[in-house]
């Protein structure tokens, strides 16, 4: 979805994946930086293959959790059990810190104090922030689920159509939830799931937003179809500029696709619509999720009523 691949009209170029600053829902700012990544236009994708939690997991994965923001929301949410948490000796028992001791305390979680060694050998990202959770496997959801009406809302999904950069699928997780998405589809083979990396650029997003694994994307984009959702593609090639798109109060699937290579064309061909971004600048694309960022708050916009 960020490549040029023809040639660079303006506005019919889209994009790409993108971090965002640290938030915390609960009024105080989280600390430290974003994983350091190799690859995805610079959004982080953890240690290696060895330590960057790259390794695919069966499932949904997020078992191992890294970063403040990201434990806390855990232990907040209550979506699942976190079995055990490391702690640096060195790390000020204040803050968000403190607000993961009092939760963890309630919940009767053992907290181990370790050394800052220990818990970089523990952590598979740049930096844990001096604290690490595990926790059990993210529960998946079935896609027929998502695709019902909750809440009197609409379905509002998103589907990431491989993307294997982990920073670029946690940025897109965290953007996701703040937009109002109401469910994520990820295909099980040849994507990047949710890894520690994952966890930590998702600032606690993944605790929120409901997910299932797909055998494969087009078979889900005619079951979504199928089930009433509109499916929108996001792809440089677009008949349309995503801001023009019509308001709807219907349920809505934006298709977003993998860094360099876009929508497979079995994925475009099965899409309503392709809609692109505009680009005025003098760089062919964007990465995968700031381009997801401005989809995604561009449809919740379509989506309010008037």
């Amino acid at each position: 979805m960020a490549s040029n691949k023809g040639s660079r009209s303006k506005g019919s170029r889209s994009a790409k994946g993108a971090k965002q600053e640290s938030r915390s829902p609960r009024g105080r700012k989280g600390g430290g930086r974003p994983p350091r990544g190799k690859s995805g236009g610079g959004s982080g994708s953890g240690k290696g293959s060895g330590r960057g939690g790259q390794t695919k997991a069966r499932g949904l994965g997020g078992t191992q959790v890294e970063g403040r923001q990201s434990v806390r929301e855990l232990l907040l949410a209550g979506r699942r059990r976190a079995t055990e948490i490391f702690l640096g000796n060195e790390v000020e028992r204040t803050g968000i810190i403190e607000d993961i001791l009092g939760l963890a305390e309630e919940m009767r979680i053992p907290v181990r104090g370790v050394s800052r060694s220990k818990l970089d050998t523990i952590s598979h990202t740049e930096s844990a922030q001096g604290v690490v959770a595990m926790a059990n496997q993210l529960p998946a959801e079935e896609l027929s689920v998502l695709c019902r009406e909750r809440d009197g809302r609409t379905p509002f999904l998103l589907a990431v159509d491989g993307v294997t950069d982990p920073g670029n699928l946690g940025a897109l997780m965290r953007i996701s939830e703040c937009a109002g998405v109401t469910g994520v589809v990820m295909p099980k083979h040849r994507a990047v799931h949710i890894t520690p990396t994952v966890t930590k650029t998702a600032a606690g997003a993944i605790e929120y937003l409901p997910m299932t694994l797909v055998g494969g994307l087009p078979t889900a984009i005619t079951e979504m179809q199928a089930s009433g959702v509109q499916v929108i593609g996001l792809d440089m090639a677009g008949d349309v500029a995503i801001h023009d798109l019509p308001r709807t109060t219907d349920g809505v699937c934006l298709v977003l696709g993998a860094e360099g290579k876009g929508l497979s064309n079995l994925v475009a061909k099965r899409c309503d619509r392709i809609a692109s971004i505009p680009l005025y600048g003098q760089l062919a694309s964007l990465n995968v999720a700031s381009a997801g960022a401005i989809a995604a708050y561009e449809i919740a916009r379509l989506r309010q009523p008037g």
